[in-house]
């Protein structure tokens, strides 16, 4: 045998092995993106609620007249955080609402209730893993926690009146649910909630709200990434449907540059890509999603957080007082 028949025949043992190689580090990794995916979660499909029977002309005592219902954003709550008297987080942006809320009415009149979940929101790329529950998860145990709270509520107390608010995360889930409703398969009827108020929702799309303060020209984040899946996170685009019946009594705050809710709309298109990328360089090291308490949204200097406990006030002012037994 010569020995350039000799060299290829080791050179063809190597390629051999190479693509064996690539082959099994290619199913390993196909392997571990699936494992990825269940993992971190997919987001369920919401399910319709039927109908509950017909009203009575008169509730329960223990009633309140108002449920007012606050969902934390990301990283200001816990699964096992007291609803009426949340620590997971001091600094929680929605303390700055709910808190107000509480002393001005009794819990007979409204009652104030933070909805406790997971509010993480896992980088999915760490290396190792953060130990953080993913997007989707999150917001999957959110809404759901969100929805039990006005199921059990509702049917208690068929006459309270709902008010819906989050910040962040927090109103993305807030968001869905008052979608759910004001289109007729949500936990409570329509005609029952008297408004919703969210600040910086990533599924933010203008025109389905009412905006207040500076508008904006970008969208939510869910938008603005229509389409991108990566494991634990799905990004899930404009509500269908909007806001349905509740369009008119829903209100959305979104400080300019907030990439959660100004996001360049279809950041994804190819020919988007140069001016989405510029800004990009606005939300570098922008410190404005987290300055809610001091971003002001009108003539009078009121802040958004500010603003949103007083509407939701105004509402609970003139909420109806259901009959008791």
């Amino acid at each position: 045998m010569t020995l350039t028949r000799r060299r290829t025949r080791k050179r063809g043992g190597r390629l051999r092995k190479l693509v064996v190689l690539i082959v099994v580090l290619a199913v390993i990794l196909a392997a571990l993106i699936a494992l990825w995916y269940i993992l971190a979660g997919r987001l369920p499909k919401p399910i319709p609620i039927p109908p509950g029977p017909e009203r009575p002309s008169a509730q329960p005592a223990t009633c309140p007249d108002v449920q007012v219902v606050v969902v934390p954003g990301t990283w200001e709550s816990s699964q096992t955080d007291d609803p009426y008297n949340p620590s997971a987080n001091p600094a929680s942006l929605m303390l700055n609402v709910s808190r107000p809320l509480q002393e001005q009415f009794e819990s007979s009149r409204a009652d104030v209730y933070t909805v406790p979940y997971v509010a993480q929101f896992s980088n999915p790329v760490a290396l190792p893993p953060d130990g953080q529950q993913s997007y989707n998860k999150s917001r999957a145990a959110g809404t759901k926690a969100t929805e039990d709270i006005l199921i059990r509520r509702h049917e208690e107390c068929p006459l309270t009146t709902y008010l819906l608010t989050g910040f962040s995360q927090g109103a993305v889930i807030a968001g869905d649910v008052a979608s759910s409703i004001g289109n007729g398969d949500g936990p409570v009827p329509a005609d029952l909630v008297l408004g919703v108020g969210l600040i910086a929702d990533g599924r933010r799309d203008p025109g389905a709200a009412t905006e207040i303060g500076t508008p904006v020209a970008g969208v939510g984040a869910e938008l603005s990434l229509d389409g991108l899946k990566i494991p634990g996170i799905t990004m899930t685009g404009p509500r269908p449907g909007g806001f349905g019946e509740l369009a008119d009594r829903t209100v959305d705050i979104c400080a300019p540059s907030d990439g959660i809710c100004d996001a360049p709309p279809e950041a994804l298109k190819p020919s988007n890509w140069i001016s989405s990328g510029l800004r990009l360089l606005e939300y570098n090291n922008n410190p404005v999603h987290a300055m809610y308490n001091s971003y002001v949204v009108n003539g009078s200097g009121v802040t958004a957080t500010q603003w949103i406990a007083d509407w939701a006030a105004e509402k609970i002012e003139a909420a109806p007082v259901p009959a008791h037994y």
